[in-house]
């Protein structure tokens, strides 16, 4: 069963999902230590996976299991989604009650999105044959419409980081663990085997229940991280998050309401083109599923970063601890394999080329119908870069690289198509797969255009954008 629809979220403070302090998914056991690794729904007070047969170790798994097969028994993945959606709406709201949007703002927003969708279309040339729609949400609601729209993907992550702590379960030596101290008289090893069974569903429901809180407590819009959405379903906005934001930088709420809706809008007239769409979710996918799942190469991983002792000891050193909740990149980062690293760069390409037409498309719309354009982008451009490490965390779950050199390139490029061959060159950058651009490209649209047959001006194409390729002075004698 998959979350509720967002219009029907339940208000956190009338359901608290914890079972009193430390306790999240109000399983007994489960302790919420020093927060978990990035903040994720506390994972600090399960104790190192090589501790299991410590004192009091599978007294408190125990405790543990039990609590997790009660939540867990008789729902399928179920139990998973229902516990990532309250412990999504509790961190989103950080457990305080949420009021609906006001009727007015309601209506409001619905005309900035109308607006929008008419100043994209006429600034791009392309427009839809469905009229966009778009509902301004509470942190809660949009936290649950995110995980309904990114089941499939976030079941593959949990899934894969989920074989990967498994297998580290598994190679543990149940001839050194006391059976003497195991509950529900169980042997270890039978022990092991339920632990390791009840992971993934624990994970799926932690990991995405915390990603999705995480991002509504920040999030504006329906693509604050630009993943692909569900196509028939309204765009959305955090509208708490927009106006408390331009109080924040004394900007007028009505024009960031209409920068977000702008924003949105162009994001949503390229990624929910079936080719783009199809082409970012098999590479999401294909990363979400390649973390490394070799206990022995995580373990020198961790002891290569000084780290191993934060999952495989009872006792972890405390810098170690601090130095991973400061940046719980070093933990990803010893997780992910080399086949990640190749299709992050190729997910790069495809986001920055996202991001650039998105860029350049409010440049030109913006310039023209908000006065405070510039101090209303600049602030929102600043914003997209300056998050903490959690929120990197987060992205880099997905695959993403959201730094500033992104967005740069990504301009760049489309700012090279058009200064060239104008903006009717987003017809064919977005014509199909074999139109979007390679990474060498990203930085020579001069390569694209040439590749596509798009004609420019002598003038117009630099030789240096031609990069590393080699241009002769003389063609060889057997051209003609």
């Amino acid at each position: 069963m998959s979350p509720d629809d967002p219009s029907d979220a339940a208000d956190p403070g009338d359901d608290d999902p914890q079972d009193g302090p430390g306790a999240p998914f109000g399983i007994p056991g489960f302790g919420a230590g020093t927060g978990g690794i990035g903040g994720m729904g506390g994972m600090g007070g399960i104790g190192g996976l090589g501790d299991l047969g410590g004192a009091g170790g599978f007294g408190d798994l125990g405790n543990f299991l039990q609590g997790l097969s009660q939540m867990l028994s008789g729902s399928g993945s179920g139990g998973s989604w229902d516990a990532a959606a309250q412990l999504a709406g509790s961190i989103a709201s950080k457990g305080a009650p949420e009021p609906n949007v006001d009727p007015a703002d309601r209506m409001a927003v619905e005309q900035l999105a109308r607006v929008a969708e008419l100043q994209v279309a006429d600034a791009t040339g392309r427009s839809s044959d469905t009229p966009v729609r778009l509902a301004p949400l509470n942190r809660s609601q949009w936290a649950k419409a995110f995980l309904q729209d990114e089941q499939d993907l976030l079941e593959r992550i949990a899934g894969s980081i989920g074989q990967a702590l498994q297998s580290q379960l598994g190679s543990i030596d149940v001839d050194e663990l006391d059976p003497a101290g195991t509950p529900f008289g169980m042997s270890p090893d039978a022990l092991i085997r339920q632990v390791m069974a009840m992971m993934g569903p624990m994970l799926l429901g932690m990991m995405a229940g915390s990603t999705a809180g995480h991002l509504a407590a920040r999030a504006l819009s329906h693509y604050e991280l630009p993943l692909p959405r569900r196509a028939d379903q309204p765009l959305s906005m955090v509208l708490s998050n927009v106006d408390e934001f331009a109080e924040e930088w004394s900007l007028p709420v009505d024009s960031i309401r209409l920068w977000v809706c702008l924003s949105d809008v162009a994001h949503h007239q390229v990624l929910t083109l079936p080719h783009v769409r199809d082409h970012l979710t098999a590479l999401l996918r294909e990363y979400a599923e390649g973390f490394v799942h070799d206990p022995e190469v995580l373990d020198e991983r961790l002891r290569e970063l000084g780290l191993d002792d934060v999952l495989t000891s009872g006792e972890p050193d405390l810098a170690a601890v601090q130095q991973l909740a400061g940046d719980p990149d070093l933990l990803l980062g010893a997780m992910q394999s080399p086949e990640q690293r190749q299709v992050m760069a190729r997910i790069q390409t495809v986001v920055a080329a996202v991001e650039g037409y998105v860029d350049v498309v409010l440049d030109t719309v913006g310039a023209k119908i908000l006065p405070d354009y510039q101090r209303v982008t600049e602030a929102l451009r600043r914003r997209r870069v300056e998050f903490g490490p959690e929120a990197r965390f987060v992205e880099r779950i997905f695959g993403l690289e959201l730094s500033q050199s992104t967005f740069d390139r990504g301009a760049a490029f489309v700012e090279g198509l058009v200064d060239r061959a104008g903006t009717p060159v987003f017809d064919l950058l977005w014509a199909d797969e074999s139109s979007l651009p390679t990474e060498a490209e990203l930085d020579a649209p001069g390569l694209w255009l040439a590749r596509l047959g798009v004609e420019v001006d002598d003038d117009a194409l630099d030789d240096t954008e031609l990069g590393d390729v080699d241009v002769p002075d003389t063609l060889p004698p057997d051209w003609t």
